[in-house]
């Protein structure tokens, strides 16, 4: 699997078989992105949660690449109704896509578009049999989150305030099972910026690794 990095918590990822897939595509108002919102091309769509940095140009991409998105059921019911096809999942539940499976997992975090209740928020954890990515979405620390993996690497949130900053980052590195691990949702906004390397250097059970935006890495 080969993942890439785009900014904030948007990243994508091309299964074995050449599934395209889009994980939270905040694209239109993100100043760190690499994508167009025009052009970028998926067969999925997965949301951790409603937020708009995180929704973003959802209902857009979706419509052009004819993509299906996966979601928490109150999610997806949502975008169904702009005539996108979708897939409803909720907290603990496993699903075997063409591409491979997808768990979805607890966050603790909040979830709502437009002041409209969006259902929990959630990670995901995608597996193509060649390798397995956990997004951890919008997340606090929480213990629960050791029972995610093994999994080949963890995308975790550190950028303080919304999320859990680095000190739990780091703590949440030590109790996920993963090869990698890769900060996201961080210096987006001036209530969010961190130094990554403060948190990839004190990584001591899995490889930690800055992506830059843009870039991409074999799995």
């Amino acid at each position: 699997m080969e993942l890439s990095y785009h900014g904030h918590s948007c990243v994508s990822l091309t299964t074995i078989n050449d599934t395209r897939i889009l994980i939270d595509p905040f694209i239109t108002d993100n100043p760190l992105t690499d994508l167009d919102a025009n052009t970028v091309e998926c067969d999925y769509i997965l949301l951790t949660h409603a937020h708009n940095d995180h929704f973003g140009d959802t209902l857009a991409i979706a419509h052009r690449c004819n993509a299906t998105v996966i979601a928490v059921v109150e999610l997806a019911d949502y975008v169904a109704h702009f005539g996108i096809e979708t897939h409803g999942m909720n907290l603990g539940g496993k699903y075997q896509f063409p591409f491979g499976s997808v768990k979805c997992v607890p966050a603790l975090h909040t979830s709502s578009y437009n002041d409209r209740y969006m259902g929990e928020p959630c990670g995901f954890v995608i597996n193509d049999s060649s390798s397995s990515v956990y997004h951890a979405g919008d997340t606090a620390l929480f213990s629960d989150m050791s029972l995610v993996g093994p999994v080949t690497c963890a995308l975790l949130p550190i950028g303080d305030n919304f999320t859990m900053g680095i000190e739990d980052a780091v703590k949440a590195s030590r109790i996920i099972t993963a090869e990698i691990v890769v900060p996201i949702h961080y210096n987006t906004f001036p209530l969010i910026e961190v130094n990554p390397y403060q948190f990839t250097n004190q990584v001591d059970n899995a490889t930690g690794i800055v992506m830059e935006v843009g870039d991409s890495i074999e799995l």
